[in-house]
């Protein structure tokens, strides 16, 4: 009897290698094609962009040179694009992408460690359950619905309580921009806390500590590694942005160092002025040069939080 079924189970093992080995083929090609479109979106944008290098030059994305009246020239740093002295410093735009995304950064960390602690080691099953998906369907809101409301309630709300002298300003995109970097804070806190192994809380609690202390001292060090991608994700997606800080930032494009103060970002840029520039002009090189700046530092920072969360799960791996 075994005889005879042998060469059936030889056909359905078969079967089943040839099944997998074609599902292994397909994952791979899509990888290969997602590679493959990140490579040529990188090598577009770096064409397009090639021409500053001749005209206006790479150096005046830095500052242009001002001569006054007396004949002494000043470095100057500003984005006028479209003045009869064109000027393309970046600079003022980098500016307000860090006043922006830093503080948003800090003020999400601040309460996504705390809701990712409450998620692994407070909240009951049941209750982990139904928050952690809240959280996640609250990371699904669009960004324009966010900054609609940032800047309908919480500009006004700010400046009639603060007395800001610009009402929309970096400090109120970074109260919007928090609200969305929150959740993958939150997120990969819990899943790194989670993923700590059982026998550190108990030899925690083997030695008398109690259960903040415990996870003061033992959890979050531990989960140190996932807990840093997460924050840096979070700046990622803060500095990649675009509707938030297009419309609760001010548009200003000065340099200043004032987070109470209008800025313009990066993305915002693009995004307010790609649609009226002229082809082949300067400023669309300069338009395409800024998206290079922001795919280089996107990129970057995302590649250092999967190394980040590649060293977690590694240590993980050897825990378990």
């Amino acid at each position: 009897m075994s005889s005879s079924n042998s060469p059936y189970k030889k056909l359905v093992s078969k079967r089943i290698e040839i099944k997998e080995s074609l599902i292994r083929f397909f994952f791979m090609i899509n990888g290969y094609v997602a590679v493959l479109f990140l490579l040529l979106i990188f090598i577009f944008l770096l064409q397009e962009a090639f021409s500053v290098i001749i005209e206006p030059g790479v150096e005046d994305f830095v500052y242009s040179e001002r001569t006054d009246a007396s004949g002494e020239s000043s470095k100057v740093y500003e984005w006028y694009p479209t003045s009869d002295d064109p000027r393309y410093s970046l600079v003022p735009l980098i500016m307000g992408s860090l006043l922006t995304a830093l503080p948003a950064t800090i003020i999400a960390t601040f309460f996504g460690i705390i809701l990712g602690i409450y998620l692994a080691e407070i909240a009951s099953n049941r209750l982990r359950e139904i928050l952690k998906p809240a959280v996640e369907l609250f990371a699904g809101i669009p960004t324009v619905v966010m900054g609609f409301f940032i800047i309908a309630v919480g500009a006004t709300l700010f400046q009639d309580f603060f007395g800001f002298l610009n009402r929309l300003n970096a400090f109120v995109a970074s109260l919007g921009l928090s609200l969305i970097i929150i959740p993958i804070i939150a997120s990969l806190s819990e899943e790194a806390m989670r993923s700590v192994p059982i026998q550190r809380r108990m030899a925690s609690y083997a030695l008398g500590a109690t259960k903040w202390q415990t996870i003061i001292k033992v959890v979050i060090p531990s989960a140190l590694s996932g807990i840093s991608a997460g924050i840096i994700l979070g700046f990622g997606r803060a500095i990649g942005e675009t509707m938030i800080v297009l419309m609760a930032t001010g548009n200003a494009a000065e340099l200043t160092f004032d987070i109470f103060r209008s800025v313009r970002t990066m993305t915002a840029t693009i995004a307010a002025e790609m649609g009226e520039v002229s082809q082949q002009s300067s400023h669309y090189y300069a338009l395409f040069f800024i998206g290079v700046v922001l795919f280089v530092v996107t990129f970057l920072l995302n590649l250092i939080a999967a190394l980040v969360l590649r060293r977690m799960n590694k240590k993980a791996g050897n825990y378990s």
